[in-house]
């Protein structure tokens, strides 16, 4: 049983006193962008490696150029694209979780119910690709800042609307009439 809503396109709250679930909005990484010069390097060394296979010098040979071309892949490719991989940011309908580390995670949530402002930081190049970054501040906690956040500004409107709602229910809920059993 939910309430129904006056505004469309809104999420229909739940009856006071009933618990409500938690609901998954957006999960999302950091901006692409910050993995082209991997893909430029992935594209020198393959074609750089290609051409010299068989064409180098003498005391070189070509297992030589293999490894190097394999240890520059691993470094310069495949290491930042597990790093943007392992951060992930996630808006439910209660909190916003921050994920991040390849060998060692770390885990901060903020909930909405708390509140908090949102302040969003654009760069000439973030505003090209239309990423920001968001922070998070509550005023107790250590602020959490959402780097290079995708479609920054829908991700900012989303979180002021799940703060307003969740600060809504929380205050409805706690001056709700209690409902007293009646012993027929």
């Amino acid at each position: 049983m939910s309430q129904s809503t006056a505004y469309p396109g809104r999420p229909r709250t739940p009856a006071p006193g009933a618990a409500a679930p938690e609901l998954v909005i957006a999960r999302f990484r950091r901006h692409g962008r910050r993995l082209v010069w991997s893909a430029i390097v992935l594209i020198a060394v393959a074609g750089a490696t290609g051409y010299l296979s068989g064409n180098l010098v003498s005391p070189w040979e070509d297992w030589m150029l293999w490894v190097a071309a394999a240890a520059l892949i691993l470094l310069l490719v495949v290491m930042p694209y597990l790093r943007w991989l392992s951060h992930t940011y996630t808006v439910t309908t209660r909190r916003v979780i921050e994920r991040a580390g390849l060998l060692q995670r770390r885990r901060v949530d903020i909930p909405h119910a708390r509140g908090y402002t949102i302040s969003e930081r654009r760069g000439p190049i973030q505003r090209i690709w239309g990423s920001g970054t968001l922070t998070l501040a509550n005023g107790v906690d250590e602020p959490v800042r959402l780097i290079d956040v995708p479609s920054v500004r829908l991700v900012h409107e989303t979180l002021s609307d799940q703060v307003e709602v969740s600060q809504i229910l929380a205050h409805r809920d706690s001056h709700s009439v209690p409902v007293i059993a009646s012993d027929d």
